[in-house]
């Protein structure tokens, strides 16, 4: 069997890094990768990290494209390694601008998609945008629906896809944290933690690690979302760190606003093992991202969602996660609810991750050998 693996962000990166890695182990299975590079530094240090090299690079990324450019050049640069290579599968992850168009590709060629984290929906096409639409598209093609809970497969089901074609089985970025957690921790983050002072008993500072780069949020959503963040290092008892996408409409409101405000660390975006280090160390994480939505609560971290809606209403559901949106004042408002109730914090601390148990992609690829139509 012959399948052909294509991602481009560094989160699909992580989340089909073990799909890949189990793929290889399959003899019965040629595996390849490609990666269109829709995020070229964010995804390289990823492949290196899991020890992938992708058979080909389209090499994509260019500085503040448009959609329509990125979706033209995927078509463009894709369809002949589809003609090349000729894989019985295409896998997919997610809800990327390169989900939806490799998806649409693979549909052309009549060739077999698995969709990897199926059935995630806000049933609101404009948030998040472009994603929501993105995961559509690939639901409407695929073949396989891994779903990585019975939510998503409930979805799924109400869409009208046959029930033999979902296969729920957990989220492969739990996966992915069990295999990075055990590498130890880079020294740019040691030194970091010590020099903040955060975890001291003398200087009791805690850590709220911020993530916050979504499309829906640039301009005035961002902007109190970073006034947010100056209340909250008023306080003189938190260190924040936020680590700044490299997209100009992210980076130009947080340094305008943030650069010089005590108590908090602008960062370059960083590299995932590092990521990872900082979140085990947050008391709090702040965040519009998905992934990490799915990875602190394996941590035990509270996590505050700076969106109207989530995809993973199971972390609310389970109380892993609370949506906050990016009014600034309900942000400071639920940050300080956790830094002051010890009642509060535990019963966000200790619920359960509903997202996996790290066999995910050994579901998936079990999933595809036994598949008949």
């Amino acid at each position: 069997m012959k399948v052909l693996s294509v991602f481009g962000t560094r989160p699909e990166a992580v989340k089909m890094a073990p799909v890949v890695r189990e793929l290889a182990q399959a003899s019965n299975i040629e595996s390849r990768v490609c990666v269109t590079a829709q995020h070229r530094q964010m995804l390289d240090q990823v492949l290196g990290l899991f020890d992938i090299h992708p058979a080909y690079d389209l090499d994509l990324m260019r500085d503040d494209q448009s959609l329509s450019d990125l979706s033209a050049s995927i078509f463009t640069h894709l369809d002949p390694i589809l003609t090349d290579f000729d894989p019985e599968w295409v896998l997919v992850q997610g809800d990327t601008t390169t989900v939806a168009i490799t998806s649409l590709l693979a549909y052309y060629r009549r060739i077999r998609l698995g969709h990897v984290e199926a059935g995630l929906r806000t049933h609101d096409k404009w948030q998040p945008f472009p994603e929501e639409v993105n995961r559509r598209v690939a639901g409407v093609i695929a073949d396989l629906h891994f779903a990585p809970t019975e939510w998503a497969r409930q979805n799924l089901l109400q869409e009208g896809i046959p029930e033999k074609a979902i296969v729920v089985t957990g989220n492969p970025v739990i996966d992915a944290l069990q295999f990075v957690a055990k590498q130890a921790e880079p020294e740019e983050i040691t030194k970091l933690i010590q020099r903040l002072g955060i975890g001291d008993q003398d200087s009791g500072k805690k850590l709220i690690l911020v993530t916050a780069h979504r499309r829906e949020n640039f301009g005035q959503p961002l902007e109190d979302i970073c006034h947010a963040l100056e209340t909250l290092a008023s306080r003189g008892d938190v260190e924040i760190i936020y680590p700044v996408h490299l997209n100009p409409n992210v980076q130009e409101p947080v340094h305008r606003i943030l650069k010089n405000v005590n108590h908090i660390t602008l960062l370059p975006p960083l590299d995932y093992l590092p990521l990872v280090g900082l979140m085990k160390h947050s008391t709090i994480i702040l965040t519009d991202s998905g992934g990490i939505q799915e990875e602190a609560p394996a941590f035990g971290i509270p996590v505050l969602v700076l969106r109207a809606v989530t995809e993973r209403p199971e972390g609310v559901q389970a109380g892993t996660l609370r949506l906050v949106g990016t009014e600034a004042q309900r942000i400071v408002k639920e940050a300080e609810r956790l830094l002051e109730d010890e009642t509060a914090y535990r019963a966000m601390a200790r619920a359960a991750n509903p997202f996996g148990d790290g066999h995910a992609a050994h579901h998936i690829v079990r999933a595809l050998l036994n598949y008949k139509v």
